[in-house]
């Protein structure tokens, strides 16, 4: 008797469940993220959306009032500028089925989705950490404690003067740099997903640790001031084209798509995503230089 229509087999029953999995891990992780920077905004947009700032910008008057005149006002805006373009994008990665007969399920494949879940969710990372190394509220400090009490109480002080409340403060350093000064201190570091941070240091409400964040930098922002922007994966032209992606839950992150090649003989992967992690006010991001003074050459003194 030949097997019902449409009957689902068990290879379907473990691709489906492979890319549950997938997607499953990938908005886990991000939503650990977002928990531990404090980030509650999420915003849909479609692709091609601008990604913007704003800034502020303060024209002096330039006049010498005579006895008498009123002072001309300078005036202060807030202005927008244009960061980039959010888009989708699209991954694949591919196994051959001789890798999986030699190594193993569990390690030619498993083990290269999770480093390609990692990869995914660095793309998005990396973006974001370079743009906060353009943060206009500057300074240079001797020590990387000053620092981080510098980085902090500017972004304080910034937000007070925008008239905006500050909830939460996030300090961003480099992990060498953390440990050098957290070896000294009785402090706790916790891991959630490959993320380090430091709860309640100095002000901060975390300090985050990463190595994307360069030497003798200390970077500060609220996490009022940080949105994460999507697209629908499934709500791309792609979708409309009978390209479809399996995505979970009300803010889908990301699609993913497991199909076999039977001419290469190969396991196929593929994902679509559109994020993008940004500072809504460039202005709003202290980036603190350390510059350690330079020790005396040994030896060195008043000679006689």
């Amino acid at each position: 008797m030949a097997a019902p229509t449409n009957l689902m087999k068990s290879a379907d029953a473990t691709v489906t469940a492979r890319e549950i999995d997938f997607i499953t891990r990938f908005q886990q992780t991000w939503e650990a993220l977002r928990e531990i920077m404090g980030i509650t905004r999420m915003v849909k947009k479609q692709p091609g959306t601008s990604l913007t700032y704003k800034y502020g910008e303060v024209t002096l008057a330039s006049s010498v009032p005579t006895e008498g005149d009123a002072v001309t006002f300078s005036q202060a805006k807030v202005k927008t500028k244009t960061y980039g373009t959010l888009t989708i994008e699209r991954y694949a990665k591919a196994v051959s089925g001789e890798a999986i007969l030699d190594h193993g399920y569990d390690v030619a494949v498993a083990l290269t989705d999770q480093q390609f879940l990692n990869e995914l969710q660095g793309k998005v990372l990396d973006k974001f950490y370079t743009f906060l190394g353009t943060g206009t509220l500057t300074s240079t400090e001797t020590a990387f404690q000053m620092a981080v009490a510098m980085a902090i109480g500017k972004v304080r002080d910034k937000f007070k003067t925008m008239r905006r409340d500050v909830t939460a403060i996030n300090v961003f350093v480099n992990t060498i740099d953390a440990y050098k000064y957290l070896g000294a201190a009785n402090l706790t570091v916790q891991n959630v997903f490959g993320m380090q941070y430091v709860e309640n240091f100095m002000g901060a409400d975390r300090l985050i640790l990463t190595s994307e964040i360069d030497s003798g930098k200390v970077i500060a922002t609220p996490s009022d001031n940080m949105v994460l922007y999507y697209i629908d994966p499934n709500e791309s032209d792609l979708s409309r084209a009978g390209i479809a992606f399996r995505t979970l839950g009300e803010t889908p992150l990301i699609g993913f798509h497991v199909e076999g090649n039977y001419t290469n003989w190969i396991s196929e992967t593929y994902a679509l995503m559109g994020m993008g992690l940004f500072a809504e006010y460039l202005d709003g991001i202290a980036v603190i230089t350390v510059q350690e003074p330079e020790e005396a050459d040994a030896g060195g003194g008043l000679g006689g």
